[in-house]
């Protein structure tokens, strides 16, 4: 049920007379020949179209996922035994099975650290790359301005590729960065770092929400008064009504009455393509099923339908706040208590179904090959199991999956230390993965600059 007005040369041998006067050009403005074929490396080879961000919110424990030590001491491995994967040598804990059968799809990173234990600053620093601007439980904000979420950059960027104008136009009727679920937040502070930041209010994320018992919520869009619910039952005057608003719609985007992100949002509201890819109903039970009736399930299902819409980035936010028991039971990561419980009885399972359905779906649709997915979350936690059966925030060592979009499946990058608390060898960060998305996608150093944003962190080239 869909439920409105709730809530994108040649080698050096082989360079032509143009080819050298580019260089020539580049030069001047600061770039050398090795800039200028990394610049035609990346948008040559780039795979990915599309980029789904399966957010993590919360936290995750490495140990108890997709790292697990079972020849730590028991008070650090857990009471989970391992299973083998596909790739040789890497063992998943058991409560993924189906992920692990995946694995020649995937790519699994052990060494990710980050500079915060708290959830707010460390979701900035894992949504953007940067720690600037974040704000934690205490109020106080960090030195520097917000760079802009990761989807923003990349919607951007493409839709500047395209030249697309600020104004609505025919075809460009769906924006391209959508969220799926509430803003992230911890003690109801919302965190800094899931918008546009420097680039603009017009490159915010448009947001949907899943709720299992209501279906597709679209919070932006709310429809006119005019449309009571006595006029939505009456076909007729529905489709008069909006024929009215979209005819509106046109001529203030022509006149510039109306910002982009508005326009664009209201342009959705009467495009028949862009409604449909909200709506689940139009899949059948058995897919529904495939992905699992939870929260994150069907929003894994909506983040495909909106991939097939040529939506260029779509995040999945496992939950809007970090505590598990939060959220009428959907919640976070989080667990300071409980964790083996929540683990087995919830999370897991969920994520197990869920993230492997997706990727099955995405590949046997042809998709995966151009969908670059991603699951991430903020930090890992602590190796030590504390006194509640729970682990405390670890922001040194912790774990992320990748699949599609170029990226070669059947491998690992990074080894953690005995524990998962350190890595031993190729130490990773946010800023790095997030350099990596872009590249995926074909984004250069040049483009990211001529968004007035400094490149930050390093391609993880062992993905390709």
């Amino acid at each position: 049920m869909l439920s409105l007005g709730q809530q994108t040369g040649h080698t050096c041998a082989g360079l032509h007379r143009r080819a050298f006067l580019q260089i020539g050009a580049s030069s001047v403005l600061g770039l050398s020949l090795a800039d200028w074929l990394r610049v035609r490396a990346a948008n040559d080879h780039a795979k990915a179209k599309a980029v789904i961000l399966l957010w993590l919110w919360g936290g995750p424990s490495q140990l108890d996922t997709f790292d697990p030590k079972p020849h730590a001491p028991l008070e650090y491995r857990g009471p989970f035994g391992t299973i083998p994967t596909r790739i040789s040598g890497v063992r998943f804990c058991e409560l993924f099975p189906q992920l692990a059968k995946h694995t020649d799809k995937l790519a699994v990173l052990r060494t990710l650290s980050t500079q915060s234990n708290d959830h707010g600053i460390a979701g900035t620093i894992g949504l953007t790359g940067s720690a600037a601007g974040s704000m934690g439980l205490d109020g106080k904000p960090l030195p520097g301005s917000p760079r802009p979420a990761l989807g923003s950059v990349v919607a951007k960027a493409l839709r500047s590729q395209r030249e697309a104008p600020a104004a609505h136009r025919g075809g460009d009727d769906i924006h391209p960065f959508f969220v799926i679920g509430g803003k992230l937040h911890q003690g109801k502070k919302a965190i800094i770092g899931e918008g546009g930041g420097p680039l603009g209010a017009a490159w915010d994320p448009f947001r949907l929400e899943y709720d299992p018992a209501k279906g597709t919520k679209v919070p932006a869009l709310q429809l006119p008064k005019e449309l009571t619910p006595e006029r939505l039952s009456d076909r007729q005057q529905l489709l008069a009504a909006l024929h009215q608003i979209d005819t509106r719609i046109h001529e203030a985007a022509r006149v510039g009455a109306l910002d982009e992100y508005r326009s664009r949002a209201l342009a959705m509201l009467t495009s028949r393509a862009a409604i449909n890819s909200f709506d689940l109903s139009q899949e059948s039970d058995a897919t529904k099923d495939a992905y699992g009736r939870t929260r994150f399930g069907q929003s894994c299902l909506l983040a495909r339908r909106l991939v097939e819409a040529e939506v260029p980035f779509v995040q999945v936010n496992w939950s809007d706040h970090v505590e598990a028991e939060e959220d009428s039971g959907d919640g976070g990561w989080d667990h300071h208590y409980r964790n083996f419980q929540i683990l087995q009885d919830r999370h897991a399972p969920w994520l197990d179904h869920s993230f492997s359905a997706l990727l099955t779906d995405l590949d046997q649709r042809g998709l995966l090959a151009t969908t670059l997915v991603v699951a991430v979350g903020e930090f890992g936690r602590e190796p030590k199991v504390n006194d509640k059966a729970g682990r405390e925030h670890w922001p040194a060592c912790y774990c992320a999956l990748i699949a599609g979009g170029g990226v070669k499946g059947g491998r690992f990058v990074g080894t953690s230390d005995a524990k998962a608390a350190h890595p031993a060898d190729t130490p990773l960060t946010p800023a790095d993965l997030n350099a990596t998305v872009q590249h995926a996608i074909g984004l250069t150093s040049e483009q990211i600059t001529g968004l007035g944003l400094t490149p930050v962190g390093r391609v993880i080239e062992e993905l390709f």
